[in-house]
């Protein structure tokens, strides 16, 4: 047994001490008994209790060598006792000592006793199926995960066939897991209860195994049977983008029903991410009007409306996210989001010169997550009074309880600096915050920025290769650097390889694309110039991208179209340094 007598006795004193403890963990592992009547009917048989003397006697040497550091032994005698008293407790508690001693083998030895044991035991067979994929054994799991499904009920089996990805994500082979898995559900592809969520599932295991198009078809099946059913959906949003367009045709198949706004959400943000801010302000409108008290929808809404410079409809749906998020019981997610609302409301005070207004929304947020944006926001109503000085020590006096409260307490002082053109003082503070952070990618492109703006041309070309060296995928290094060699006319050819570049990363990116326009321009290619910055200026409306567009047509002999983009520049931000000084030097009269 591993231990002789006298040590044996020797730990059982020991154990004693501790008010037997371990004897206590024996008997929790053992079937409840009935506590005996005071005075039992004369008629009563008692029931015979599983927990007899060899049985007892097993158990503790079990539960000795388990504290003795001896879990080989202990998992050989629970096994043992498991067998003879046929408990399921008792499986359990030599599966648990096996994992403590990392033998996921003789974990898997004790499952499937239990499992042969007690074959109508789900907890036996979900301990081997679990086991088989914990240790990356999948040819071996489809009767397990059969006979999982089998023993679930009718209404329990869909959410069973759900949650097989995630249970099956750890598996390395992700082709074998899914063609695995879809032998299993092909029983229940014909079954009306269990065939959406079958078809469902078979997508996202096919999408793990990088089979996009099947993962598609799949989601198309499943939506068939059911246009209002939300997995469908939910598997096509993961895989909507520019590499799988017929996805979103699945999505919008489902919110021409009665979506749930949840899920509309999800596709606003879906189009957010693939920089689609007009058509995400689309549905944001669809659906406040849909669900009128979902309060996310509001508040994106309002942002974006912020974004596009809409003040007044910003204002409203701003307003209206605050009244349905404080009738909201109290939760950490509930302070977020109204510290967000009140920070974009203020934004809008500011916008509009109503300082005291701004201020009123920023004594409003009690996040304490948000004291940085928060302070930074104040900061800057007082530096738009003249009082920077006393901007800058609102922030200097922000708490640095860690490194990361430092680097963003530094990164608010530059920026503060820099939006009140100070830049030489914002440069000089961000090489404090680059020398402490020397790996942080945006810091060094920061740096790079303000390089530019002292007119450090060399210096802000070494610092954006530098980052270009690190991180290869960083496509605002090379766009800033494109756009700095266009806007100089210098080296214009490796200027559009640049941009170029960067419009791998991020092909539907705006702002890139007024670049390769101006790029291009700059190289005499009006017409082409023209083509990509109409598209540019089409996605975002933006008085940067219609300053370079209005100086293509104004130059290409569109004047009165050209004017009329300024316009609509100036209407969009009046005080936009970039399209100021093209009307300027073009001495244009608008």
């Amino acid at each position: 047994m591993g231990l002789d007598y006298y040590e044996l006795m020797k730990r059982f004193h020991r154990l004693a001490a501790c008010g037997f403890a371990t004897l206590a963990l024996v008997a929790a592992c053992l079937p409840a008994q009935a506590a005996p009547a005071t005075t039992p009917a004369p008629e009563a048989i008692p029931e015979p209790s599983a927990l007899n003397g060899e049985l007892f006697y097993i158990l503790l040497l079990g539960e000795l060598n388990a504290a003795g550091g001896e879990p080989g032994v202990a998992y050989q005698l629970y096994l043992e006792g498991a067998r003879k008293a046929n408990d399921g407790s008792l499986y359990r508690r030599a599966i648990e000592i096996a994992l403590q001693s990392r033998s996921g083998d003789s974990a898997l030895q004790a499952a499937r006793a239990w499992s042969r044991a007690q074959p109508a035991s789900r907890e036996a067979n979900r301990y081997v199926l679990q086991l088989l994929l914990a240790l990356n054994r999948p040819a071996e799991t489809a009767e397990p995960l059969k006979a999982e499904l089998a023993m679930a009920s009718a209404a329990d089996r869909a959410a069973a066939i759900a949650a097989i990805p995630i249970s099956y994500a750890p598996i390395s082979d992700k082709k074998q897991a899914s063609k695995l898995v879809e032998q299993v559900l092909a029983d229940y592809l014909s079954d009306p209860a269990a065939a959406i969520s079958a078809w469902t599932t078979i997508g996202r295991m096919r999408l793990s195994a990088g089979d996009t198009s099947g993962a598609l078809e799949a989601a198309r099946r499943a939506q068939t049977l059911d246009p209002s059913a939300p997995g469908p959906v939910q598997l096509a949003l993961e895989m909507m983008g520019p590499k799988v367009p017929l996805a979103e045709p699945v999505v919008l198949h489902y919110l021409a029903g009665k979506p749930l706004p949840e899920l509309h959400m999800a596709y606003v943000r879906a189009l957010l991410d693939g920089l689609r801010t007009s058509e995400a302000i689309q549905q944001l409108q669809q659906l406040t009007v849909q669900s009128p008290d979902f309060p996310d929808a509001w508040l994106v809404l309002g942002s974006l409306q912020v974004q596009e410079r809409q003040f007044g409809p910003a204002d409203t749906s701003l307003r209206r996210f605050v009244a349905l998020a404080q009738a909201l019981p109290v939760s950490e997610a509930r302070s977020r989001g109204l510290a967000q609302g009140y920070m974009v409301l203020a934004q809008i005070a500011e916008e509009r010169k109503d300082y005291p207004a701004a201020e009123a929304w920023l004594k409003k947020i009690d996040n304490a997550d948000e004291l940085l944006a928060a302070q930074s926001r104040r900061a800057s109503l007082l530096a738009k009074q003249g009082k920077l000085a006393q901007g800058l020590a609102l922030l200097q006096a922000l708490p640095e309880r860690d490194a990361q409260e430092t680097r963003l307490k530094l990164a608010a002082q530059v920026q503060l600096l820099r939006d009140n053109k100070q830049f030489q003082r914002a440069y000089d503070l961000m090489a404090i915050a680059v020398a402490q952070n020397p790996n942080d990618n945006d810091l060094l492109y920061d740096q790079a920025m303000l390089a530019e703006k002292l007119d450090k041309l060399g210096e802000m070309e070494r610092l954006l290769r530098q980052l270009i060296a690190a991180k290869p995928d960083y496509h605002h290094a090379y766009n800033a650097l494109g756009y700095s060699l266009a806007e100089r006319n210098l080296r214009l050819p490796e200027a559009r390889d640049l941009i170029r570049k960067a419009l791998e990363f991020v092909p539907n990116d705006p702002f890139i694309a007024d670049s390769l326009g101006w790029v291009e321009f700059r190289m005499g290619n009006l017409d082409e110039a023209q083509r990509v910055l109409d598209g540019a200026f089409k996605a975002k409306p933006d008085p940067e991208i219609a300053a370079h567009l209005g100086e293509v047509l104004w130059t290409a002999g569109q004047r009165d179209r050209a004017t009329a983009i300024w316009k609509e520049g100036l209407r969009l931000n009046s005080d936009n340094e970039t399209l100021q000084e093209t009307i300027k030097r073009l001495r244009v009269k608008l």
